[in-house]
C-alpha cells in the first residue's frame, strides 16, 4: 500500500531573492536565544497549540511521526516536577559530571536550581515513541532519535516567531517525567521545555557561534 500523491509547488524566486530571503531568515533566528529568566505572565493557549502542530510537520521516518508532545500548565504538577528535576540535577551537579564538564559549565552560570519549571506558564515535556502498539503487537518507529529532535528544532522556531522564549532542559535521568506524567511504556521521555515570555530583568549570557569557516566544509 502507498500513499496517493498530490500535486506540490512552492513560490520560486530569482538567485537574488533568496539570498535576501536566506539571510534574512538566518538574522532573524540568530537573535533567538535559550533563556532562563521567565515571566509568569500567561499565554494564550491557542498560541501553544499552534506551535506543537508546528512542531508536529517535521519529517519523521517511514512518517512515523513518533513524537508526544505533554503540554503542561497546572501550578501542582509543574511543582511535583520542579521537585523531581532538582533531585536529579542536584545528584548531577554534585558528583554524576565529570570536572570537565562542569568546568564547560561554568561559564554559562547554570546550577541545579530550576525555578524556571514553575514560572514559566507553559512546560512542553517532549516523548519519543519508540514503537506503536496494535492488535496487540509491537510495531518498530524508525530514525525516532532524529525525528524527535527535528521536530523539536521547528518547535524552539515556532515558539521564537510566535514572541516567546524557550529552554531545552535535559534533566538526567529522565525517567521520573514518565511516572509524573502516566505515559505508557512505548513513550520514553525526550525533553523539557519551558516556555513563556521573558522576565523584564532576564539576562542571556553574551555568547558567540561559530563562523560559517568554523561550520562548513565544501565540496566543489
Amino acid at each position: 500500500m502507498s500513499y496517493p500523491s498530490i500535486p506540490y509547488s512552492i513560490p520560486e524566486f530569482s538567485p537574488e531573492e533568496m539570498i535576501i530571503k536566506s539571510k534574512e531568515y538566518f538574522q532573524w533566528i540568530d537573535k533567538r536565544r535559550t533563556v532562563r529568566d521567565f515571566s509568569d505572565k500567561s499565554v494564550p493557549l491557542e498560541v501553544i497549540e499552534n506551535c506543537i502542530r508546528a512542531a508536529s510537520t517535521a519529517p519523521s521516518g517511514a512518517h512515523k511521526q513518533p513524537w508526544t508532545f505533554c503540554l503542561i500548565s497546572n501550578p501542582d504538577l509543574k511543582k511535583k516536577i520542579r521537585h523531581e528535576a532538582e533531585q536529579e540535577e542536584y545528584k548531577s551537579y554534585n558528583g554524576r559530571m565529570t570536572p570537565e564538564w562542569l568546568e564547560d559549565l561554568a561559564p554559562l552560570g547554570t546550577d541545579w536550581k530550576k525555578p524556571f519549571i514553575e514560572i514559566a506558564p507553559y512546560i512542553i515535556v517532549v516523548f519519543k515513541r519508540v514503537y506503536e502498539m496494535k492488535d496487540g503487537k509491537q510495531h518498530s518507529n524508525y530514525y525516532v532519535q532524529e525525528s524527535v529532535g527535528l521536530a523539536c528544532g521547528f518547535l524552539l522556531a515556532a515558539i521564537y516567531n510566535a514572541g516567546l522564549v524557550a529552554l531545552t532542559h535535559t534533566p538526567s535521568p529522565m525517567n521520573f517525567l514518565s511516572s509524573i506524567l502516566n505515559r505508557p511504556a512505548n513513550e520514553r521521555p525526550f525533553l523539557l521545555i519551558p516556555v513563556g515570555y521573558p522576565a523584564k530583568e532576564a539576562r542571556v549570557p553574551d555568547i558567540y557561534r561559530k563562523d560559517l569557516e568554523d561550520i562548513i566544509v565544501r565540496f566543489p
